[in-house]
């Protein structure tokens, strides 16, 4: 073992003798809940946008494909700049950098209100403030990785409890904002979306997070360190044959599975059943998210991969039910099963990365991950539709079945995946 993988072991083991777990016995902190709340409110934000910009846009006489330039243009910056957002992470206070991040999200979604409210919308303008927002979000999503260890003893719970908050929010907040566009405008939404962020930087502000563990390392100044630590968080990403192995089988999910799954569905229900029969679908894998967070609150396996990637069976009957033209009945349950298992994997992944990734290089290592993890969601999109044309709805989503099922067993074949033991106060995995 080398000085540095030594020195690395060694903060990842004084992390768990004397990090948030002694500090932290309790899951329900205050600080932990302030930061539960934190993501729980922005959460829900998030998912009245997409709501607010459909409705917004279609109302000034854009088309469907604005809509999605709009949403891109937040998904390209933040895709793309994440890995670096994970070095300033690494280099600054996290709480700070995520305040910031906050904030300037709090601008420009006020900003967008105010467009919409004026009626001045123009497209260049709201795919700036898309754009802007997604940097803001690429700045503030690798501290996450990082605050929960430092704020929680039981890691896998706060995972769990986030999990089934957001998950929560998500079932809430379409409704949300098509109650506010309603009532008010798209411009309500946007306000409201802006009052989250408001709602999420006051909370981190007050909460208090305890020093990062001796020996923990200090970056120094300069670009050419910045590219060390770029660097640097990709040697760590890559030492790791579990985490780079599942992050290369999850790009085939995105591309093959979930990708074309999304769009496809909610064409196909939406054709076959009409607008509320998706709605029922949608709510269904909500609630699947729901329970699969509980499972994952209640249980406590070893090899967590392991069991996360069983449960990735699961997500078969999503596709298929649709695919294969069932009711409408049995292609809620095949949502509710399928989310169920997509969120007791994601408790499992999310709490393996934060035990497992010393914490000194953890925000640039989960950069990476989240980099890697939603790259490739794009390109399945972009090919459901033309693979639709040519093969049928129906049989893409068979096929995206099938794959779904190739994946879980993909990840279960690693063994460095389905071998990784939890890290209870072990050395971290290599």
């Amino acid at each position: 073992m080398t000085g540095t993988e030594a020195r690395r072991d060694g903060v990842a083991r004084a992390r768990h003798r004397t990090g948030a777990d002694a500090r932290v016995p309790a899951l329900w902190s205050r600080d932990f809940a302030l930061f539960f709340v934190a993501r729980a409110v922005a959460r829900l934000g998030d998912t009245m946008l997409p709501v607010a910009l459909a409705a917004g846009l279609l109302q000034h006489g854009y088309g469907a494909g604005a809509v999605g330039l709009a949403m891109a243009s937040t998904a390209a910056a933040f895709a793309g700049l994440v890995v670096f957002g994970g070095v300033i992470a690494d280099r600054f206070s996290t709480r700070k950098l995520m305040v910031g991040a906050d904030l300037v999200r709090l601008v420009t979604q006020s900003l967008a209100a105010a467009l919409f409210f004026t009626g001045h919308v123009v497209l260049w303008q709201i795919c700036a403030i898309g754009f802007v927002s997604g940097v803001a979000g690429a700045v503030f999503q690798p501290g996450v990785a990082s605050t929960v260890p430092r704020l929680a003893g039981d890691v896998q719970g706060a995972n769990g409890a986030i999990r089934i908050a957001e998950s929560s929010a998500q079932l809430a907040g379409p409704a949300v904002a098509g109650l506010l566009v309603g009532l008010a405008s798209p411009g309500g939404v946007f306000a409201a979306h802006a009052a989250t962020y408001a709602i999420s930087a006051l909370s981190l502000l007050l909460l208090r997070l305890p020093p990062l563990p001796e020996g923990a390392r200090i970056s120094g100044p300069g670009p050419r360190a910045f590219r060390a630590d770029l660097v640097e968080g990709w040697r760590e990403f890559r030492s790791r044959t579990w985490l780079w192995g599942v992050i290369a089988v999850w790009c085939v999910h995105m591309i093959a599975v979930w990708g074309p799954t999304v769009p496809l569905v909610a064409a196909e229900v939406v054709r076959h059943h009409g607008p509320r029969a998706y709605g029922l679908v949608n709510s269904a894998l909500g609630a699947g998210t729901v329970v699969g967070g509980l499972l994952a609150l209640r249980l406590r396996p070893r090899h967590m991969l392991r069991a996360g990637a069983l449960a990735l069976f699961a997500f078969f009957g999503f596709p298929a039910t649709v695919g294969a033209g069932l009711g409408v009945p049995a292609m809620a349950a095949g949502a509710a099963v399928a989310g169920a298992g997509m969120s007791f994997w994601g408790v499992m992944w999310a709490t393996s990365v934060q035990t497992q990734v010393p914490s000194d290089v953890l925000n640039r290592v989960h950069a990476y991950d989240v980099a890697g993890s939603l790259s490739m969601m794009p390109v399945g999109q972009a090919l459901a539709g033309p693979a639709a044309g040519a093969l049928g709805a129906g049989h893409v989503l068979l096929a995206a079945a099938v794959t779904s099922l190739v994946v879980a067993a993909a990840l279960l074949s690693v063994p460095a995946i389905r071998g990784l033991v939890r890290a209870d106060g072990q050395p971290p995995a290599r």
